[in-house]
């Protein structure tokens, strides 16, 4: 029997052993549904939209690691990109023109946000509280990166983190405080399973 090294492992790996291409793929697809489903919990601060989409782009790489996250964050955009209804957040623009508007430069931070923390989780951050919260901060600074540079074309320097930053660092927070208490719950239920 092949061991899996559950310190380098990914969550999935532990709870759905095995390998294959249709595997892979049902991952793959079934992490930017979870995603898309994330994306329809939203609320409004103010004039401030907070979405669980950010939340399902975390879950994503630090469940699959960061091929399988972030290919699974690249499926949820070109999926959404053929303007199926209700898959991203806040309704409204659907399809390609979401990933051309001002916010895209968030949604292509998903993809690399998945795979900064599944490559992290990958190596021995996938354990610890005191290491996995800063790999999901790491991975949602790099979000942020991807959306602010994105942005910057379509705000005034002047107002950019005021529009794309400070309004969301609250949610994000709680976001990363759910995922993170999240995994070692996971790894703890697998590993009193395997006992």
């Amino acid at each position: 029997m092949n061991r899996i090294n559950t310190r380098t492992a990914t969550l999935i790996d532990v709870v759905i052993p095995g390998s294959g291409i249709l595997r892979e793929v049902a991952l793959i697809v079934s992490f930017a549904c979870i995603t898309a489903l994330c994306a329809q919990v939203s609320f409004w601060i103010g004039i401030v939209p907070i979405t669980g989409q950010t939340f399902g782009a975390i879950v994503a790489g630090a469940v699959l690691g960061s091929r399988r996250g972030a290919l699974s964050q690249l499926s949820y955009l070109l999926i959404g990109a053929t303007g199926l209804p209700f898959w991203f957040a806040l309704g409204g623009t659907v399809g390609i023109a979401r990933l051309i508007g001002p916010t895209a430069g968030y949604l292509y931070g998903f993809i690399a946000e998945a795979f900064v923390i599944g490559w992290l989780m990958e190596n021995g951050w996938n354990r610890k509280l005191y290491k996995i919260f800063p790999a999901m901060l790491l991975g949602e600074v790099v979000l942020y990166a991807c959306g602010l540079v994105w942005l910057a074309a379509f705000v005034p320097a002047n107002k950019l983190l005021q529009s794309g930053l400070y309004p969301f660092i609250v949610g994000d927070l709680i976001k990363m405080a759910l995922a993170t208490a999240a995994l070692p719950a996971g790894w703890a239920i697998v590993d009193k399973i395997k006992r």
